[in-house]
């Protein structure tokens, strides 16, 4: 971008100004071939062609030259948490670690480097990448510890490991030898590590996930709070924040049955990661047939009739209701919990509500039928199907190859109308919004693949329609003046069904283009990310 003036620090504090963005290529179905927009009063009030600007050019405060960029709707990212997010950004991350000897050597470092932290904090470890193909036993992590607390959280979050030190400050837990600790024995023990966070650690985690989000081209969050993942002071602190500084907006969840404390809370639903079941990855999550790798079929923490009275009661309420489920036998359970909701209190009621599954990751056809039916939005995460799919993925380690191939089918659900909207699950995958894009269009599974168009779609006005909103995360004169501006390559149309993609690529059909997401070419870099008519993030020059 040249003349870069209109979304300055001065403009960033005043929206009322009214800015026209011209030279460029603007992503919006009001005008495929649209080159300029004009903001105003924080939203959207012209999309049109370059000849058509000149007529706004002498009645706005600031022009904008975008000297051949990209804008796009901001991205909304469905499933973050953010404090935890951050602290991964700030404190120990394992996610690159490439063998267990490595993990250890980074706790060394990380304590080494942190002697005043009551408690430390890790992430990211994940054993089904290494060599030695286990977790860290817990004498090895009090030695690399240097005997103090520790608690490493396994990179899908749902199992950790901790040190004898850690163990010592939670009563009551009995640990299974070395194995990890899942359930409610690592709900206790995270508990007490996250407790030891201090109030300036949580806002400075905060702080940079949200920064980061911002630099991304994110521009809404769905934090997914609840009792058991963080506390109510981290989510409201998390909410404070984001209301009085520039960022991203965040839309709290608050994962409890409680309803009147999530309405006390600020949550805009009941729902997000109130667990129905676990992860695969920690062998928690709830299958019909037992894991190809255990002797179990995981863990079930709500059934049916737990879920039907907390859909209707949220339902009576106005409020969404939503749940955490992976596994087949835990979508069946929503599915038929939902199902009798809807039997009480009225289909079309439950419906309207837009209630939500977050992950539902073992879709089958009578499954995917029912959330269509019951109106139920899949809050699903492309980035774990790039990080585990695949034949020699942990999916096929846990499942077996046919089992594995079955997941995340996001063609099959976009078909049959279910709504989808993409997220990270931060910091269980990075948030990369290009590459959670990528990873739905490139699926493992071909047949699971979807348009770059759909997938961009679910990433944006996808987030916003699970809230409710069907007037946001597109560029249309009304909409919210939430848009990211992006250098990248020329715009193409890619499809998984190549005479889809030669028709959308013809000026007839009138299909605004998108970047090449093609794996291993260049993701598009964010020049500048807007909120409300308000700058939040501009990349430095040079």
């Amino acid at each position: 971008m040249t003349d870069r003036t209109a979304h300055s620090a001065e403009a960033a504090g005043a929206p009322t100004r009214t800015v026209l963005l011209r030279g460029g290529e603007v992503h919006s179905p009001a005008d495929p071939f649209a080159t300029a927009m004009v903001v105003e009063r924080g939203h959207i009030a012209w999309v049109g062609s370059e000849g058509a600007a000149d007529a706004f050019a002498q009645g706005v405060d600031e022009v904008v030259d975008l000297g051949g960029a990209l804008v796009t709707p901001a991205f909304t990212d469905a499933h973050v948490h953010t404090t935890s997010a951050g602290l991964a950004l700030t404190g120990l991350d394992l996610t690159g670690a490439g063998s267990l000897a490595a993990a250890l050597d980074l706790v060394r470092a990380y304590a080494a480097s942190r002697p005043g932290d009551r408690v430390l904090l890790g992430h990211g470890w994940d054993a089904a990448r290494w060599p030695e193909r286990r977790a860290p036993r817990r004498a090895e992590l009090d030695e690399a510890a240097g005997g103090r607390p520790l608690y490493l959280s396994r990179i899908d979050v749902h199992s950790a490991v901790v040190t004898t030190a850690l163990l010592d400050l939670v009563p009551g837990v009995r640990p299974d030898g070395d194995r990890p600790l899942t359930a409610d024995d690592h709900h206790a023990v995270r508990r007490a590590a996250l407790a030891a966070v201090t109030p300036a650690q949580r806002a400075e985690a905060q702080r940079a996930a949200l920064d980061r989000a911002a630099s991304l081209g994110i521009g809404s969050l769905h934090e997914c709070g609840g009792p058991d993942i963080s506390s109510a002071e981290d989510f409201t602190s998390l909410l404070a924040l984001a209301a009085e500084r520039p960022g991203p907006r965040v839309f709290g969840y608050w994962a409890d049955r409680d309803l009147d404390l999530a309405r006390e809370l600020g949550a805009v639903g009941a729902a997000g990661d109130l667990f129905v079941d676990g992860a695969l990855g920690s062998h928690t999550a709830c299958l019909h047939a037992p894991y190809a790798d255990a002797s179990h079929t995981g863990t079930e923490y709500l059934d049916a009739v737990a879920v039907a009275e907390h859909v209707a009661a949220c339902t009576e309420e106005g409020l969404q209701a939503g749940f955490h489920a992976i596994g087949d036998a835990a979508i069946t359970a929503v599915v038929e919990g939902v199902r009798a909701a809807a039997e009480k209190v009225g289909l079309a009621r439950v419906r309207a509500a837009r209630h939500r599954v977050e992950h539902a990751e073992m879709m089958t056809p009578a499954t995917i039928a029912a959330f269509a039916e019951l109106g139920l939005t899949a809050s699903v995460q492309p980035a774990f199907d790039a990080a585990w799919g695949g034949e020699d993925g942990m999916y096929a380690d846990r499942l077996g190859a046919d089992r594995a191939r079955s997941l995340n089918p996001y063609a099959a659900m976009l078909r049959a109308g279910v709504p989808l909207a993409f997220g990270s699950d931060a910091p269980v995958t990075a948030l990369d919004p290009w590459g959670t894009v990528r990873a739905a269009a490139f699926h493992r599974t071909p047949e699971h693949r979807v348009s770059v168009r759909a997938a961009f779609t679910a990433h944006t006005r996808g987030g916003w329609r699970a809230l409710g909103r069907d007037d946001a995360g597109i560029l249309v004169p009304g909409a919210p003046a939430d848009y990211a501006v992006w250098q990248t390559g020329e715009l193409v149309v890619q499809a998984p069904d190549d005479r889809v993609a030669r028709w959308s690529t013809d000026p007839r059909s009138g299909t605004p283009g998108l970047p090449d997401l093609t794996p291993g070419s260049e993701l598009p870099v964010c020049l500048a990310t807007v909120v409300g008519g308000r700058e939040v993030f501009v990349r430095p020059q040079g």
